[in-house]
């Protein structure tokens, strides 16, 4: 079968790769569409971390249960979403219900090989039905859960000024999601072309850090979201957050976080990190999309084949600001 394999950064093409092994437990997959996610685009450019190659991209998915398959619950043909996180069950995050951060996690796409290929599997648990969704949405589902457990995570306050410092993808899923729990939200970037953007398409407001003034910042949040993946705007976004406030960490990077003990003391600040998503995430998304509270049209705006994604992602990968989500159609 074919894939887009990553043989190391900025090492991209679409070659032969070997069949799927379909594991005792494990669900054959035909990929229908797969997101192109920050991951990818740092995994190409070779800036990821928890990363090996050469590598097969792929963990925003939809796909269908492949040839032969029942169990019950899905079926041939069913429309499902992956969940790429891959828990062993037994460590002490997974006894505490959070698979996302097990400490052996395997994700899709970054730990091990993903869904850049025609043919998958995964284990049955690792799937959800995606009833009344296209192939698109079902496979916008697992960026947009990332931003909703960043939220329910944080317990948003119901009117709070809410600042999402990163208009990429997963900050723009934060705001909808922190929007949809009723805080007052702010986007904030260095990219005025993004912020248009994201001020237009879905009405957020908006400031540029770079040209606002710096009194308007400080201490100007109930709660802060960092989805830069810029350590300077990590390390930074500590003086936007107002006493009492929250600073929730959805990025992830390879430098050290520091800012000031007083600073961070005065504020009583209660810091929190997001990572990935859980079962309950991807349902919450997936109810937002069918009832139209999350507009999937205005998410996607570019798209591509598998064959041609070896041309389009490095391009897409050095014009993010123009980018919201890249849909690879695999069939």
């Amino acid at each position: 079968m074919k894939g887009l394999v990553c043989h190391a950064p900025e090492q991209l093409s679409f070659d032969d790769v070997a069949e799927m092994v379909v594991p005792e437990g494990w669900v054959p997959l035909d990929v229908q569409r797969v997101g192109i996610c920050g991951t990818d685009y740092h995994i190409y450019t070779g800036n990821q971390p928890y990363l090996a190659y050469p590598r097969i991209m792929g963990h925003e998915v939809s796909a269908r249960v492949g040839a032969g398959y029942s169990d019950g619950r899905l079926s041939q043909g069913d429309l499902v979403i992956l969940n790429p996180y891959l828990a062993c069950g037994t460590c002490h995050a997974c006894k505490l219900s959070k698979p996302n951060c097990c400490e052996a996690i395997q994700v899709l796409g970054v730990h091990r090989d993903g869904a850049m290929v025609e043919r998958i599997a995964v284990p049955a648990s690792n799937l959800i039905a995606a009833d009344g969704l296209s192939a698109d949405q079902a496979a916008m589902v697992e960026f947009l859960a990332i931003g909703r457990h960043a939220v329910a995570r944080t317990r948003v306050l119901k009117d709070a000024p809410t600042l999402v410092v990163g208009a990429g993808p997963i900050g723009l899923a934060t705001a909808l999601f922190a929007r949809i729990d009723g805080a007052a939200v702010t986007i904030a970037d260095v990219s005025d072309e993004k912020l248009k953007m994201v001020r237009d398409r879905f009405g957020f407001e908006t400031l540029n850090i770079l040209s606002a003034e710096p009194d308007s910042l400080t201490s100007s949040a109930t709660h802060v979201f960092d989805a830069t993946g810029n350590i300077k705007a990590m390390n930074g976004g500590l003086s936007y957050v107002a006493n009492g406030g929250t600073y929730t960490l959805v990025s992830v990077v390879k430098e050290d976080l520091v800012f000031a003990d007083p600073e961070f003391h005065k504020r009583e600040t209660t810091l929190i990190s997001s990572r990935n998503a859980l079962n309950a995430d991807f349902e919450f998304v997936i109810e937002a999309i069918r009832s139209g509270k999350i507009d999937t049209d205005q998410i996607k705006t570019h798209e591509t084949t598998l064959e041609r994604a070896a041309q389009d992602l490095p391009l897409w990968s050095q014009d993010r600001d123009t980018v919201i989500k890249a849909i690879i159609s695999v069939v």
